[in-house]
């Protein structure tokens, strides 16, 4: 009899074998596909969100106050368009979807007044991520799909003053923060997540509140999951918001023993690719990188063609420095097509010291 019905162990062996087998495709940009919906405010309320009101839970949901922009928010009004965008990145060679919860914590949600939805939003959104896998897998039974719950890392930031004039100042700290992950990362491993990922780190400790409060769930639960972790570099720098090298932020994360440690967003590919290598010499564990596709232009859109990325991250496998790859923002299920068709084939990146890596 399983005792831990949300921790399934023969997956997390097909995990770390398709790892070892081959570099592992993860989906792309979100944000990217919502916007080709050009959505307006009704379809972000749905029937259940209509006039500020949530008809399930008896809640006022937004009253006075737009929800339009509140992608997470589309788990519950609009499953239908969440999933079909998860289902079209299956359909280009996705082996990992991530759950659309980037902003679902309380925090995030609180901008438009529906912080009591978090642990629904990462529930369901994880459990909307799994049907479109299982669905997916059933259909290709020898190539498992993955759900990659996603906690993002708020619109807070734990080490830097908002203020200016009051570099002391913090708006967030520690223990919140702890707390409003920890009813994410519930909801995801209730909704059915095979791995969860801190991602789109700009401060290291907001990540280190969420990898705290991970050890803390999984110690409750008697059981854990794989565990990713994605920083981003924010400029030319070569370093974090907080003020971090690549090699400093694995330092800083790497005792809560990573599944895979990457890079995301902020940069391209081409841009990203030195710190990717130091990653990729330094970690004992797989690493992972999902760039943007090129920088953005004049207008906040990226013009970086499927077949540009795709160049890019072939050479980052023929390189030796990739286990995961994948895109950020302005990446579509094309441009993940031309990418998995780029890196077949190639070897993923050997891992150093394997042993000491906890899943």
């Amino acid at each position: 009899m399983n005792t831990l019905p949300w921790l399934n162990p023969a997956r997390v062996a097909a995990l770390h074998a398709a790892l070892d087998e081959r570099i592992l495709i993860l989906d792309g940009g979100m944000g990217t596909m919502i916007q080709r919906w050009k959505l307006d405010e009704p379809d972000y309320r749905g029937e259940r969100f209509a006039e500020g009101f949530d008809r399930t839970h008896q809640h006022g949901a937004g009253c006075g106050h737009d929800l339009k922009g509140n992608n997470d928010l589309l788990i519950l009004s609009r499953p239908d368009l969440i999933a079909g965008i998860h289902s079209a990145y299956l359909e280009a060679g996705a082996d990992l979807i991530e759950t659309n919860t980037f902003n679902a914590t309380a925090i995030s949600q609180a901008d438009y007044h529906l912080q009591h939805l978090a642990a629904e939003l990462n529930r369901e959104g994880a459990a909307l991520a799994r049907r479109c896998c299982d669905a997916m897998e059933a259909k290709t039974p020898e190539r498992p799909r993955f759900v990659v719950g996603v906690l993002g890392p708020t619109s807070r930031t734990a080490s830097i003053s908002p203020d200016v004039n009051d570099p002391g100042f913090r708006n967030i700290d520690f223990d919140t923060l702890r707390t409003i992950y920890r009813e994410a990362i519930d909801g995801l491993i209730d909704g059915g997540a095979d791995i969860l990922m801190v991602e789109t780190v700009f401060d290291t400790l907001n990540a280190k509140a969420a990898l705290y409060e991970i050890e803390e769930a999984f110690d409750a639960r008697g059981g854990r999951l794989p565990v990713m972790v994605s920083g981003t570099i924010t400029d030319a720098s070569g370093r974090t918001l907080s003020g971090q090298t690549a090699e400093a932020f694995y330092a800083s994360i790497s005792h809560g023993k990573p599944l895979a440690v990457g890079l995301n967003c902020a940069l391209g590919a081409r841009e990203l690719r030195q710190h990717v290598e130091t990653l990729a010499r330094v970690a004992q564990t797989h690493v992972s990188a999902h760039p943007n596709a090129g920088l953005p232009n004049a207008f906040g859109e990226y013009d970086e063609t499927p077949e540009e990325t795709a160049a890019t991250l072939k050479e980052f496998a023929q390189s030796g420095l990739l286990n995961i790859v994948g895109g950020c923002c302005g990446t579509t299920p094309e441009h993940i097509r031309a990418i998995a068709e780029a890196v077949r084939g190639l070897p993923p990146r050997p891992v150093p010291g394997r042993e000491s890596v906890v899943a």
